[in-house]
């Protein structure tokens, strides 16, 4: 059996609240609160849902940019959680992000040259003299050239800057990337371009990516298969196809419902979901989506529901749904 290149077991990350004269914590911010998921090498996986769910929290914890408050995350069947920063560093190499905003994450001072050379000179990959020649070799990879080089960050558009950011996550030959909403931040037109990119780059390399979204129609075009997520908990997980075709939960009936269809005149069944989603701080009791829910009852306020199976590689938390 093939063990998958990513494990997230139990996944939780609260952001403690001080108050009071001593500063001492008095509750937390549960951005993630016991998620589960595997990927496999070559698979591209979504994650998506609203605003405020923890999508992003869970690809920086998962990168240890954030720091687990409990769980596990085996890379190659390694838990990195529990490493010290030295071990830490060589799987830094294999494990990269590309930021949402391609304004913010770019040293504005350097230029190109110096946003590629750096990673491989930390890294110490390949000699210094051929630095210049890898870089070059990256910009040409994501649509640019060697021109750029020599310029700073505020001389590219908006696309131009997520493909350099694109670039510096591949310059040290990651076997798995954290995709953070990459095309959120971009005008549509641009944002065709980047997915375009991303699915040549995934053939080319055959990479491995956590796709972080909150627009469905994105992640249908580049994801294998798609994690919903809803304050801090896995709604549901399934092959894209099987997710778009039949979704089971009814968070995801109720994101899927607002994806237009590219065709004039036709119009999908809205399904309008009431109140805005609960604080993180003290979330709903049994399912934290009961709130909001069409189908809740009293037992979804007693009862945390499990992911269960409801047909081939297709789980779901929901108490009413088979």
């Amino acid at each position: 059996m093939t063990i998958p290149l990513l494990q997230v077991e139990n996944l939780r990350k609260y952001f403690p609240i001080h108050g009071g004269v001593l500063q001492r914590v008095v509750n937390n911010v549960k951005a993630v609160d016991g998620v589960s998921f595997d990927i496999n090498a070559g698979e591209v996986v979504g994650l998506v849902g609203e605003s405020g769910s923890g999508k992003t929290t869970v690809g920086r914890t998962i990168l240890r940019l954030e720091d687990a408050t409990d769980g596990a995350v085996r890379f190659g069947g390694t838990d990195v959680i529990s490493l010290g920063a030295s071990d830490m560093r060589a799987y830094r190499k294999r494990m990269q992000i590309i930021f949402q905003d391609p304004y913010a994450s770019l040293n504005p001072r350097e230029k190109v040259r110096d946003i590629l050379v750096h990673p491989l000179k930390l890294h110490r990959i390949g000699h210094p003299s051929e630095h210049e020649d890898r870089a070059a070799a990256l910009l040409e990879k994501v649509g640019l050239s060697r021109d750029h080089l020599d310029r700073f960050p505020h001389e590219f558009s908006g696309g131009q800057r997520q493909r350099i950011g694109i670039a510096r996550a591949l310059a040290v030959e990651p076997e798995f990337i954290v995709a953070d909403e990459p095309v959120s931040a971009l005008d549509v037109s641009i944002q065709a371009q980047v997915i375009n990119l991303l699915e040549d780059l995934k053939s080319e390399l055959d990479l491995t990516m956590l796709f972080i979204a909150h627009d469905l129609g994105v992640v249908e075009h580049i994801c294998d298969r798609v994690i919903v997520m809803y304050l801090g908990r896995v709604m549901e997980i399934a092959s894209a196809s099987d997710l778009y075709a039949r979704p089971n939960h009814p968070y995801t009936k109720a994101l899927l419902s607002a994806v237009p269809i590219p065709e004039p005149g036709k119009r999908r069944k809205r399904v309008m979901l009431k109140g805005d989603i609960p604080s993180p701080i003290n979330p709903p009791s049994g399912c934290v989506f009961r709130t909001r829910c069409p189908m809740a009852t009293d037992e979804c306020a007693k009862v945390v529901p499990e992911l269960k199976s409801v047909g081939k590689g297709h789980t779901s938390a929901c108490i009413h749904t088979t």
